[in-house]
């Protein structure tokens, strides 16, 4: 059973999940900095809640890469002759790696928001590093299906 294209629908419906998940995360936090509030259960279940996302997306997509007919396609004639051509260098190299780098950042600022002791602090980490990781992330998603088969 080819596996491939049910594991590339979880992926892209989860994106969805990603992307709520994530906005609703920054936006707890932009109103807790906006309002002096505390940082409370329903932003660090919210935190929680957009990291694990962002966790099963990216081992769903760390899954998709190493069965992507897009990436062996992509790397049969070595990684050189992929980064000429923009659509390869996006399949092998841009996408996953601004993705893994977009949940690393979108990580640290969940450990660091959760270590912190002063509520604005834990705020301003999330909305800081969940931003970025979430720029990133819109960045590099392949709003163009053409680019997977």
């Amino acid at each position: 059973m080819n596996s491939y294209p049910f594991l590339l629908n979880l992926h892209n419906i989860l994106r969805w999940a990603v992307l709520l998940g994530g906005l609703y995360a920054i936006t707890k936090s932009v109103l807790g900095i906006m309002h002096k509030r505390a940082y409370t259960k329903q932003e660090n279940i919210s935190h929680a809640v957009f990291v694990g996302l962002c966790h099963a997306q990216l081992l769903i997509g760390l899954i998709l890469y190493f069965i992507s007919p897009a990436v062996d396609e992509a790397l049969a004639n070595g990684m050189g002759a992929a980064m000429k051509v923009p659509e390869l260098r996006f399949v092998a190299v841009e996408h996953i790696s601004t993705m893994i780098i977009a949940i690393v950042l979108i990580q640290v600022g969940r450990s660091l928001s959760k270590k912190a002791t002063d509520a604005m602090v834990k705020h301003r980490r999330a909305v800081i590093f969940f931003s970025i990781g979430m720029l990133l992330i819109l960045s590099r998603i392949p709003w163009n299906k053409a680019l997977w088969p």
